[in-house]
């Protein structure tokens, strides 16, 4: 279980530049309007350039073949997650302002943020391109399904704005870069490294800055929603349960292992972004994804425990 205990020290570390974002937020060093600033940076910047960094590799058939599987796996995650979430949100008993967002807290993960974090500490730049691959459908679904969800009005998707979206077009030039047999030149190259690797410690202080953001007593009030807990579960441990028998075929440990964990990323942000956008309950949003974000400190390891022990199985 050596790997197991590397794993655990790396989240330690990333649970630690969590804890800083706090703490500079709550005494006041960045103010209000860094979240916003931060998210911008990583959005449209950092990530953008960790994707484009990481996806100048070699053409090789045994990645074509774990890109097939990631195709597979997603869009087969996905498509339960949808069906899930619709049926819960169906028997649910909550007002009408809050079960859009239920439903959003259920199938949408924080696999931007969190996700390309985790997935760096697990397997470096290796686990930045199964990741990208296995977000190409995620990031679509968000950008579509996610707005209609909330706005129930299919001519609020602007095409236009997803093609143009720079997590989608950096992934698809990322694409084109590894098909073709060309590559960045170095100094670009080394630039692009430079920039995108600031991606993983500021996607950990937003997630510190997210839960400062967040008052105590509304905190407490609102945690004792069934339907907070209900979604959390089931984001965080039935969503990438549901991969677990993709173990039974030969796919690499790293290949299930990226794609389970993610799966089992904490509720996206993006939800409190829609509600406010769309006049769904704000608050209800944000209590929902600090709960995932919290628990995720205890599910992410407890999900590459289950994956390893399967591997040696």
């Amino acid at each position: 279980m050596g790997d197991l205990s590397v794993f655990l020290q790396e989240m330690l570390v990333l649970y630690g530049i969590a804890l800083l974002g706090f703490i500079v937020k709550k005494v006041g060093i960045l103010n209000k309007n860094a979240d916003d600033v931060l998210t911008q940076l990583i959005l449209y910047i950092t990530l953008p350039a960790l994707i484009l960094y990481s996806l100048d590799i070699s053409f090789s058939t045994d990645l074509l073949k774990e890109f097939i599987w990631f195709i597979i796996m997603s869009v087969y995650i996905l498509t339960i997650s949808c069906f899930l979430a619709h049926w819960m949100r169906r028997r649910s008993k909550l007002p009408e302002r809050q079960k859009s967002v239920y439903e959003g807290l259920i199938i949408f993960g924080n696999q931007g943020f969190i996700g390309y974090a985790v997935s760096f500490i697990i397997l470096g730049e290796q686990g930045i391109i199964y990741l990208t691959i296995f977000n190409l459908c995620y990031l679509i679904l968000i950008w579509t399904y996610g707005i209609y969800l909330f706005s129930r009005n299919k001519k609020t998707i602007n095409w236009k704005r997803i093609l143009i979206n720079p997590g989608i077009l950096s992934t698809l030039i990322g694409v084109v870069i590894f098909l073709l047999p060309i590559g960045w030149p170095v100094i670009i190259s080394d630039g692009l490294e430079s920039v995108g690797k600031m991606t993983i410690p500021l996607s950990m202080m937003i997630i510190g800055m997210l839960i400062a953001n967040v008052k105590y007593h509304n905190f407490i009030s609102v945690i004792k929603n069934i339907y907070l807990w209900k979604s959390s579960i089931t984001r965080l441990i039935i969503i990438p349960a549901l991969l677990l028998p993709f173990a039974v075929f030969p796919i690499p440990f790293a290949v299930l292992l990226i794609a389970v964990i993610t799966s089992g990323m904490p509720s996206a942000p993006t939800i409190s972004l829609y509600s406010h956008k769309y006049g769904a309950d704000t608050f209800f949003s944000s209590v929902g994804v600090l709960l995932t974000t919290l628990l995720c400190i205890i599910t992410i390891p407890f999900l590459y425990a289950i994956v390893y022990m399967l591997s040696n199985f």
